[in-house]
């Protein structure tokens, strides 16, 4: 019965505290408008309250059925967001008691928003735990390995739909803070269970919120209120460290600023954050040196498949400038024995991916050397996964990769899952159409690991794709992990050394 399932959601509401008593029947007669009751049938509810999902699932599926909505994934992601919309409260709300608490402890206030944000639904948990995570070891650490699956795919009638829609440009992008609250398209996302923290970075209003499909804990973006393109420049580091000032147990980083190497929303300027540790942060220091003129300033090379610089300082204005320097000279650096150009008939191809954190009363900031030089059989970039690992990787390599997270396409799971019974029972992978671009991967898999059964097949397959991250990883580094690279590197770094 429709008014149990819409019941059953009041009650959720009440036992998440995203309403109160007082508000029942507003919120009922809210729900019952837009499911178009005009009857209230009170029923009996049995059992726990369970997970959000399953109580949102017979609404829209009512919904569905009554011809409300067409039974697509993206009307049914936009309703249900209009569903949850009713139950949220306002902005004002909101902010006050995310302040209030963090009077007395960030920690606190950001434990209370997430949770908040995982309520109303607007962090998806229930998608996100169908994600694919594992981890792989390596010579530089620990990395995290997981396959997307929590994102829906587009729904080919939605395709057809969106274009019989009149286009629209508000809001502009996905980060505006005009998403708040926003009803949504089929080509823009449902956001009535959004609400922003505001926060301020180098005496600008930005505002904070998080992942609605986050790939590690209290995934956040922090963004600009106004709709300007991202730029790495001297700011930029007075802004990360506003931010880790303000929220001391998050780290934040910014993608780089350059198409290639850069986020997928270049237009609109944000930083990623959250509450997690990736293995480039655990990774130690293999070369130390000192930069003239910033005598606070601890530097070294980190022992990283790509290439990155860690400056570590209690002294944040002095670390600050020592970061801005180095962004500087690297900007109009080349050294073409290793491929590296700061430019090429005027396009700029330097920039760096900085990530900030702190340790007590310690400021970290670590650089990581990017490049976008293309060639002619190298288009999608130098410093880019090589062609031979586009069936795992084919995608930018952003922020939160550089960083020691593969985050890999949804098409993975399904092509791992037939592999894994295929190689199992001795099948040639080519005999499937759909595998054919992993047929040689799979052939050294095999030649690697003579040992493999139907008992293991899985654990080595997903090793094997942990190393095909590595090397993801080691082609975007600007300076190889070879002689020849780490001399280049020392090249750059005796420039740094000359700093005054």
């Amino acid at each position: 019965m429709i008014c149990t399932a819409v019941q059953r959601l009041i009650e959720y509401g009440i036992r998440t505290a995203l309403i109160t008593k007082d508000d029942e029947y507003v919120v009922r007669n809210g729900l019952m408008d837009v499911l178009g009751l005009t009857d209230w049938q009170d029923g009996e509810i049995s059992g726990e309250i369970s997970a959000i999902d399953d109580i949102l699932a017979p609404i829209v599926d009512y919904a569905c059925e009554q011809g409300i909505i067409p039974d697509t994934s993206s009307s049914r992601d936009l309703f249900d967001t209009k569903i949850m919309g009713l139950l949220t409260p306002m902005p004002r709300e909101i902010i006050a008691e995310f302040r209030r608490r963090d009077e007395k402890n960030p920690v606190e206030a950001t434990d209370w928003y997430y949770r908040c944000s995982q309520d109303l639904n607007y962090v998806r948990a229930g998608r996100i735990a169908n994600d694919l995570r594992w981890q792989h070891e390596t010579d530089y650490g620990t990395l995290d390995i997981t396959i997307n699956r929590s994102k829906p795919e587009k729904d080919p009638r939605d395709i057809a739909l969106a274009r019989t829609q009149k286009s629209a440009n508000y809001p502009m992008c996905q980060l505006c803070p005009e998403n708040a609250g926003f009803a949504g398209t089929l080509q823009h996302p449902a956001r009535q269970n959004l609400r922003p923290i505001p926060i301020t970075a180098a005496g600008e209003p930005w505002e904070m919120q998080y992942s609605p499909y986050s790939y590690y804990n209290e995934h956040c973006i922090f963004f600009n209120k106004k709709h300007i393109p991202m730029k790495i420049d001297a700011a930029v580091f007075e802004k990360l460290f506003d931010v880790i000032d303000y929220l001391p147990h998050y780290f934040a980083g910014s993608n780089a600023d350059l198409p290639i190497v850069g986020g997928s929303i270049l237009s609109h300027e944000h930083f990623q954050g959250g509450r997690y540790t990736f293995a480039m942060n655990k990774a130690p220091l293999e070369t130390e040196f000192s930069i003239p003129g910033y005598p606070s300033v601890k530097a070294g090379i980190v022992k990283w498949p790509m290439s990155v610089i860690r400056l570590i300082s209690e002294d944040r204005k002095e670390l600050a400038l020592c970061s801005n320097r180095i962004l500087e000279l690297w900007r109009g650096y080349s050294d073409s024995s290793v491929q590296i150009f700061a430019e090429t008939d005027g396009t700029p191809h330097n920039t760096i991916t900085p990530i900030a954190h702190k340790e007590g009363n310690l400021y970290v900031c670590e650089l990581v050397l990017r490049n976008n030089f293309t060639t002619e059989d190298r288009p999608l970039g130098v410093f880019h996964p090589a062609p031979e690992l586009h069936h795992i990787k084919k995608e930018n390599i952003g922020l939160i990769e550089v960083m020691g997270l593969a985050v890999l396409p949804a098409r993975l799971a399904q092509d791992l899952d037939r592999m894994e019974t295929m190689l199992a029972n001795g099948q040639d992978i080519r005999s499937m159409p759909e595998l054919e671009q992993h047929a040689d991967w799979a052939d050294e898999v095999l030649a690697k690991h003579p040992e493999l059964t139907a008992e293991n097949a899985r654990n080595i397959l997903e090793q094997e794709v942990g190393e095909v991250f590595l090397h993801v990883l080691e082609d975007a580094g600007v300076f190889k992990r070879t002689e020849e690279g780490q001399a280049a590197f020392m090249r750059f770094v005796s420039v740094l050394g000359s700093i005054a």
